[in-house]
């Protein structure tokens, strides 16, 4: 498989903590690769060290075949990126904004209008960009990354502070644009259902460390077959199946054990201990769940 971007053992330490440890990224050209992890995971840190706005402790970054150590100014060429807020100026329009960065990447003309178009501002071009919306300023931080049409696109935590709508117009987007450009996307986020939604690869990093990495079919393919059960009280349920040998788990009013292969015996032994069993259903892990048990590690 053809790796656009890969690192080898990519640390950061600031002082004596570690923040990325030896990191293993490989991300096939042409995916979009969700970067997921929880809120301090060290996602941020590890994209600036993709991007060299910071240095590595140690390891190597591979883009595009080149070392982001020797090539940066060659790499940097080709990708695009949004880090947190975009910056814009908010007395100019889009279009306006846009020229500018044209001007300075020495890019013709329909270049701003081809990025307005996969963005959706086109119709927008000629307002203020004080006026917009918090979703539209960040279309046109997306439209200012794609601009000089790079390979790569780095969005981090592109749906931060959005509203519902905007979440799902940067959503759509996001998913349509290696169709439309060609582009490999890499696309950090905290929210799973988002990573669910656009991403054909994941990783899944926690405190630093590099805890999965994948297809989503493969990532579901890690849930396990489970037994749901609803019953009262949900105690003595719990009690009486750890009596009978399950290990369980409890998610809100769910009791999760592995599958069983006599359900209706399980039920029968619950029932005349005196639990109401409301529900025993077989299914499979979520992908939440999934999730949760790769971090818990």
């Amino acid at each position: 498989m053809e790796y656009i971007l890969e690192t080898k053992k990519l640390s950061k330490k600031f002082k004596d903590i570690e923040v990325v440890k030896d990191m293993n990224l490989k991300v096939p050209k042409g995916c979009i690769y969700g970067f997921l992890g929880p809120n301090g995971a060290g996602k941020s840190t590890t994209i600036r060290m993709l991007l060299g706005l910071i240095k590595m402790t140690e390891g190597h970054v591979s883009i595009l075949g080149k070392s982001i150590k020797k090539d940066r100014v060659k790499i940097l060429k080709e990708v695009g990126a949004l880090v947190e807020s975009p910056s814009y100026y908010g007395n100019l329009t889009a279009y306006d904004n846009l020229e500018i960065i044209r001007k300075v990447l020495n890019l013709d003309k329909k270049n701003i209008e081809e990025a307005l178009e996969i963005v959706s501002l086109s119709d927008s071009k000629n307002k203020l960009v004080k006026n917009f919306s918090l979703g539209m300023k960040q279309r046109l931080g997306i439209a200012k990354a794609i601009i000089g049409n790079p390979q790569i696109l780095i969005l981090d935590e592109p749906t931060n502070g959005l509203d519902p709508l905007g979440i799902i117009e940067i959503r759509e987007m996001i998913k349509n644009l290696p169709k439309k450009t060609g582009m490999t996307i890499i696309v950090s986020s905290h929210i799973l259902s988002e990573i669910e939604q656009i991403a054909t690869h994941v990783g899944i990093i926690n405190k630093g460390a590099l805890c999965f990495q994948g297809t989503i079919g493969e990532l579901m393919g890690l849930g396990k077959e489970v037994t749901r059960i609803i019953a009262e009280p949900k105690e003595d349920a719990c009690i009486k199946l750890k009596e009978l040998g399950y290990s369980l788990d409890v998610e809100n009013n769910e009791i999760l054990i592995n599958k069983v292969k006599n359900s209706a015996r399980l039920n029968k032994e619950l029932v005349s201990t005196g639990i109401d069993v409301y529900q025993l259903s077989q299914d499979k892990e979520t992908l939440e769940e999934i999730f949760i048990n790769i971090i818990k590690r």
